[in-house]
């Protein structure tokens, strides 16, 4: 059973907005890693959490109730507050820039469809071939 009440949807919307903000950061943070023109420290940090965000590996696995989420919750947007202040506002400027012509591009389903394709063939084969 669905609650749509007003405040529901609100914070619904509220947590989509936010979790399309973290992604557009994440997508900033990298490029501003790659940025030779960004302090040293300031572009690894910026590679380790990116990494770490991106990363199907986390620090502490999801399947533990409560703190399998909590890290994602904590380390990705403390550690993404922490690169946006060391970084420089022009380095900041151009990786936005970069990470939303990213994001801005349209998403083939087909292409999806098609890797997916070529990853369940490999997997049946290698199946076979262990089996």
């Amino acid at each position: 059973m669905s609650d749509d009440t007003p405040a529901s949807t609100s914070f619904i919307n509220k947590a989509k907005s936010w979790a399309r903000g973290i992604k557009r950061d994440v997508v900033t943070v990298y490029f501003a890693a790659r940025d030779p023109n960004a302090p040293l420290l300031a572009r690894i940090l910026a590679g380790l959490v990116a990494a770490y965000a991106l990363s199907p590996i986390d620090l502490i696995p999801d399947f533990i109730p409560v703190l399998g989420y909590l890290d994602d919750l904590l380390i990705v947007p403390l550690g993404l507050l922490l690169v946006i202040r060391l970084m420089p506002d022009e380095v900041l400027i151009n990786a936005r820039s970069k990470a939303d012509t990213l994001l801005a591009r349209p998403r083939s389903w087909l292409a999806a469809a098609c890797i997916v394709a070529v990853w369940l063939v490999l997997g049946f084969y290698l199946a076979l071939w262990l089996g």
